[in-house]
């Protein structure tokens, strides 16, 4: 990449970040060919076909869900992978963590008559604090078109950060109507949930999150992706999947990181091996140095 391509970049990823810590959502315009995205959804047919609808208010019972997408199609790494949206979630996370990690990969198919989702925030599976930290960012990759009609996301601007703290919706939401290749960001914060279809046709959409590394994910991607598979990854892939420690020492294997699992492993006893914050280290090599000293 040349100097201006790369101050291009950088002002998108500001641009995109600025919209999403101001308004909390933003929209990414032709992040990806609409062809590859045609070829993904091809691929992801049978899957959704074979896919019950879902049991309860929240999931509904005219909506079909399934994850694993990593597995389901070669293509769904470059939704998971996108460098700009990597950039853009990283830069907004990184406040709070060492690193980010994949929360979940979800294709949705919202069929004919489902009525509209509870507005939700998705950041509400974990009981921390709310308002002084962001725990996740989702992103929504419309596999058919996504209009008013057919069951478009809906959010509310403003509705994230400390206006976490109310409980309902205040003021008019904002439709994410876009086009297959585009990409809608919305902070964990943030209010939202899909329309309700009124159209003939199915509405198919991918939701990708991230979340900070040191999180319990929504879907347990150690089970998602397990080393025989995992092995198969590009090291940032398996990163992302949890095959890498976040300081200190969380997500380990034998006290050693679990990308170790990926390689040649043979079951052997590993020694634990610190993977300390650089505060951390200080304070013990400080302890240890004046242990030293006083002997």
């Amino acid at each position: 990449m040349n100097a201006h391509s790369s101050a291009i970049a950088t002002a998108q990823v500001e641009r995109h970040v600025h919209e999403l810590t101001t308004r909390g959502f933003t929209i990414v315009r032709g992040a990806l060919p609409p062809r590859m995205v045609r070829t993904l959804d091809k691929d992801l047919e049978q899957p959704f076909n074979n896919t019950p609808f879902g049991i309860g208010a929240f999931y509904g019972g005219t909506t079909k869900r399934f994850g694993r997408l990593l597995i389901r199609s070669p293509h769904a790494r470059a939704l998971v992978c996108h460098r700009l949206i990597l950039s853009i979630v990283e830069q907004v996370l990184s406040p709070w963590c060492d690193r980010i990690q994949l929360n979940t990969t979800q294709a949705i198919a919202v069929h004919p008559g489902a009525p509209a989702q509870l507005p939700h925030r998705d950041q509400d599976m974990w009981r921390g604090p709310v308002g002084e930290i962001e725990y996740l960012v989702n992103v929504m990759w419309p596999l058919t078109p996504f209009t008013a009609e057919n069951g478009a996301t809906r959010v509310w601007p403003g509705s994230h950060g400390a206006r976490a703290l109310e409980a309902g919706a205040d003021g008019p939401e904002t439709i994410g109507e876009m086009a297959p290749g585009a990409a809608l960001l919305f902070l964990g914060s943030t209010l939202h949930g899909a329309g309700a279809n009124y159209s003939d046709m199915v509405r198919r959409g991918i939701v990708i999150g991230y979340s900070l590394g040191w999180l319990k994910p929504y879907e347990n991607q150690w089970l998602a992706y397990p080393p025989e598979i995992a092995r198969n990854f590009d090291p940032e892939l398996a990163a992302l999947v949890g095959y890498r420690q976040h300081r200190p020492n969380l997500g380990n294997f034998e006290g050693q990181c679990p990308s170790v699992l990926l390689g040649d492993y043979d079951g052997s006893p590993l020694g634990a091996i610190d993977a300390l914050r650089p505060d951390q280290m200080a304070a013990a090599d400080a302890f240890s140095a004046g242990g030293r000293e006083a002997a």
